[in-house]
């Protein structure tokens, strides 16, 4: 009996939540997003998203509304990333319980870097060893391991990849330090000075994501692959291509990384900044052999073309880029 083509995305007023479920439309999915605020929602997320109220830290919510689906994208956080350590594994095991209810629905992850020692792991691949060294590493390894605990009865797709920019990415590296959201560029500030650094755009990569799931017989129940993305091998690629895209050579400063470790005493972003700090220090790249494997490519956006766009939406150009993302083939 063929599975319904209808998803639950947690998450789907994010940034890569937001990809994956325009993604998913494309490719004829169904999507269903829930939603605290479901008229704010709407004003938001995709459109043609069917939106359920409900809260993804409580599990009947879930439960509702995955009824019926056969895949679950789980691209959520807490609120404001308030109480992550406390929250992020209570809201797995709800999605989990959901995808166990809508019988055995697939549960689909985007995977971080940071389950891994930045010293020790140049290159990411299956046979990588998880090593995490911060407290967000160490939490996104336990998330994993539940996912490895509840298959083969709910299978999994992990797609692990580098930072994220793209027009929906406001909360990402890129758009809160790099350059200033929603003010025109006049500096840029380079967190990867002098070491490689690996990047995802938010459409390929969600592109991946849609191309994947569309092919379920070819996944095992626990699917891990990694994301190439760009790989900025000296930390210049991703500053020379948003100064192409200003029209202006643009000052560089370092990232002040001395700042987040003395403001990190008393918490907040400054904290979790500090603690990451390694994971730009070292080189990192992902080797994506499977996910070519299954797909026959990786989704590319020419470089020139997703930075222009991606400072456009966050209202960093002056002067809009001269046309559109073309459709990733």
């Amino acid at each position: 009996m063929e599975r319904s083509r209808t998803a639950l995305v947690l998450g789907a007023t994010g940034g890569i939540g937001g990809s994956i479920a325009t993604a998913l439309l494309r490719h004829g999915w169904q999507v269903r997003g829930l939603a605290r605020d479901t008229a704010k929602a709407r004003g938001v997320g995709p459109g043609r998203v069917e939106w359920v109220e409900g809260d993804a830290m409580r599990r009947d919510d879930v439960v509702r509304a995955a009824e019926g689906v056969s895949l679950i994208v789980h691209a959520v956080n807490p609120p404001d990333y308030a109480n992550w350590d406390k929250l992020v594994l209570p809201m797995i095991d709800n999605t989990i319980a959901a995808a166990l209810s809508a019988g055995n629905a697939r549960i689909v992850l985007p995977g971080t870097i940071y389950n891994f020692d930045p010293a020790a792991t140049p290159v990411i691949d299956e046979s990588s060893v998880q090593n995490p060294k911060s407290r967000k590493g160490m939490i996104r390894v336990a998330l994993e391991e539940r996912l490895w605990r509840a298959a083969p009865e709910v299978p999994s797709l992990i797609l692990r990849a580098g930072d994220f920019f793209g027009p929906g990415a406001r909360a990402s590296w890129f758009a809160q330090a790099m350059v200033p959201a929603g003010k025109p560029l006049r500096r840029i500030l380079n967190p990867a000075r002098g070491a490689g650094h690996s990047w995802a755009y938010l459409p390929d990569l969600a592109e991946a994501f849609a191309r994947l799931v569309d092919r379920p017989e070819h996944l095992r129940p626990v699917e891990v692959l990694q994301f190439e993305g760009l790989y900025d091998a000296d930390g210049t690629r991703m500053v020379e291509a948003i100064r192409r895209a200003s029209g202006r050579r643009l000052r560089v400063f370092a990232f002040p990384w001395w700042l987040m470790r003395l403001a990190g005493l008393f918490g907040g972003f400054p904290r979790e900044a500090a603690e990451i700090a390694p994971y730009w220090r070292h080189p990192i790249r992902l080797d994506n052999t499977r996910l070519v494997a299954l797909l026959g490519e990786e989704p590319r956006t020419d470089l020139d073309v997703a930075v222009a766009e991606t400072l456009a939406a966050l209202g960093c150009l002056e002067t809009p880029p001269q046309g559109r993302i073309p459709q990733v083939a």
